[in-house]
């Protein structure tokens, strides 16, 4: 048995020997009403400031962290966060001026319940204020103004970090180009909270905690093990802790310190409490996870979108399918309420079996590093949209294999100039990014492969990681002038839900889709008796086939007039032979494009 691969699982007490520390002079007015003065920050950098100071990143650590986020040289100890920051990796400390610093109420050089409180010449120790992660931020703040930046390129962070990124972006809305939110929510669960609650209890009612006095004696080791080794608990998922325990149940390794020892999940647990107590205040733990418990954007709905109302930057959300911690739907409450108010955000939730870890672990941040990469990218206009020819011609196309090219001109013939448009099953937004081209505005997709989506994000574009089928309540009645659906009606299952959508959403629908009654098909299946194959969007076989529905022009249209949906205006086209179709087309045409209207 291993221990955990994360890569805060390589942490040590070494000293953090790049750290730097700044004082601010101004007291701090905490949330709660107390009062901190010369406040201490241990910050470390990474890579050189602009000179007009566009390019700096500020990472906001989780609940364990601290400044250290990753190596300076190859000799140094690593960081938390070593898979995402670096030379070359997604946060590019080679064109990124990288910030991180240890949060306030920490253990690491930031002024904390370690530190000596003025009015006793004692440590502060339980005496130490409650903090928020509102507090956290304005620390942070002020370490960027004297580092002379006026904007952030993006504050990017998880768990606790991502609670503090988001809280950057919406009390300081100008200060922040894009905030990038992983594995966090507009709060903290009752069952979350619960799990703090016992954690705090297990430390406070350690025998060693002294009132939380216990500095320059023996610390409450026990208590803070056992804290961490029921949060580490909600750190990872079923799927996970049976993979990694079940096979060797009975075989624990030997590991000191009075914890029982029968199972290997829990010589596990009780070997992540103890390197965890080499490194960590009890103090602290207990400061830092209240402020995560407190932390408290509102209810789903218009408490939530007023909390978000502030920010103007463009977002990135990632979340993480075991995440039951910070689960998925808590990430898409805020999501949903950012795209209820039109504004600039991408999501992905990322297909992952270790829970709510993932964010710092290889396999899951492949494709998170990827996105988060390219947000930073586009951020700073280094990346554009990939471009495909202008308009092809349909007198250019000369088989089937070129329909979808077919498809994208009959869309743009029928698309309003400058028109608002949301792609209903964007897939790699190659079509979106011909309509911004076009100077269309605003733009999003809906997209519900996550490989797709990070093509999106590639493009710069904004995409909502969903399914069409479960409904879009978060995005109100017709808020754009146009709803697409291109080539996606014959794969979905609820037709009459999905178009209801389209045109709920959208002032218009566009619809196209390929005609399954077009007369080489028909003679394919009389002649050989078999479902149909051609090239392009016909080119399955019956078992494996995408296709869910083989709709016809005449069901689409009798299905039209069944739900009170007008058909303004339609073009058809035969790909075999170049040609738009006007005499029967649901005969003579293999692609269909329909134009929309309750």
């Amino acid at each position: 048995m291993s221990d955990s691969p994360t890569t805060d699982a390589l942490r040590s007490a070494s000293p953090l020997r790049h750290a730097r520390t700044w004082i601010s002079k101004e007291t701090l007015e905490l949330e709660n009403g107390s009062q901190l003065s010369d406040v201490n920050v241990c910050f470390e950098t990474w890579g050189n400031l602009d000179k007009d100071a566009s390019n700096a990143v500020l990472i906001p650590h989780a609940l364990s962290g601290d400044s250290h986020v990753t190596r300076h040289e190859e000799d140094d100890e690593p960081g938390w966060w070593e898979l995402l920051v670096g030379p070359g990796k997604p946060i590019d400390t080679d064109r990124y001026f990288v910030i991180c610093s240890n949060v306030l109420g920490g253990c690491r050089g930031t002024t904390g319940p370690n530190f000596e409180n003025p009015e006793t010449g004692t440590a502060y120790g339980a005496e130490f204020p409650v903090v928020t992660v509102r507090d956290m931020v304005e620390v942070q703040k002020r370490l960027v103004d004297e580092l002379g930046i006026k904007q952030l390129r993006a504050v990017v962070g998880g768990s606790l970090g991502g609670l503090q990124a988001l809280t950057w972006a919406i009390e300081h809305p100008e200060r922040v180009g894009a905030c990038i939110v992983l594995a966090a929510a507009p709060r903290l669960s009752s069952q979350g909270i619960a799990f703090d609650v016992v954690g705090r209890n297990a430390i406070r009612h350690d025998p060693c905690f002294a009132g939380g006095q216990y500095y320059g004696g023996p610390s409450p080791e026990a208590g803070l093990a056992l804290a961490r080794m029921l949060a580490h608990i909600t750190y990872l998922s079923d799927e996970s802790m049976r993979t990694k325990f079940d096979p060797t149940r009975l075989q624990p390794r030997s590991v000191e310190g009075g914890f029982e020892n029968i199972f290997s999940v829990g010589s596990y647990l009780a070997h992540q409490g103890g390197r965890f107590v080499e490194r960590f205040d009890a103090n602290s733990y207990i400061t830092l996870s209240t402020a995560m418990d407190l932390f408290d954007l509102g209810e789903p709905g218009a408490k939530l979108e007023a909390s978000l109302s502030p920010a103007t930057c463009r977002w990135l959300f990632l979340s993480f399918s075991s995440d039951w911690l910070y689960p998925p739907e808590a990430s898409r409450q805020l999501v949903d309420a950012l795209v209820a108010r039109s504004q600039p955000v991408s999501s992905c939730n990322i297909e992952s079996s270790v829970g709510h870890d993932s964010f710092l672990l290889e396999e899951p941040m492949r494709l998170g590093g990827r996105m988060v990469a390219s947000m930073l990218a586009n951020e700073s206009d280094t990346s554009g949209p990939i471009r495909v020819p202008e308009e092809p011609r349909i007198e250019d196309a000369t088989s089937i294999f070129y329909a979808q090219r077919l498809d994208y001109e009959m869309i743009l013939r029928l698309m309003p100039r400058g028109a608002s448009i949301i792609d209903l099953g964007c897939g790699n937004g190659e079509l979106l990014s011909i309509l911004r081209d076009r100077d269309h505005h605003p733009l999003r997709g809906i997209e519900r492969d996550s490989h797709a989506v990070a093509d999106c994000v590639d493009r710069g574009l904004d995409v909502i990681h969903a399914d069409l089928e479960e409904g879009l309540p978060a995005i109100p009645d017709q808020s754009f002038e146009v709803a697409l659906l291109s080539q996606t009606l014959q794969s979905i299952i609820d037709v009459v839900g999905v178009l209801d959508e389209v045109v709920r959403i959208g002032r218009r629908g566009i619809v196209s889709f390929p005609n399954f009654a077009y007369l080489p098909m028909r003679e394919m299946f009389l002649r050989d008796g078999r479902l149909p194959k051609a090239e392009g969007l016909y080119a399955y076989d019956w078992h494996d086939t995408p296709n869910r529905r083989f709709p016809s022009i005449l069901d689409f249209q009798e299905l039209c007039a069944q739900r009170g949906i007008r058909i303004l205006e339609a073009i058809f086209v035969d790909s075999m032979s170049s040609q738009e179709i006007h005499d029967d087309p649901n005969r003579n045409a293999d692609i269909a494009v329909m134009v929309l209207a309750r």
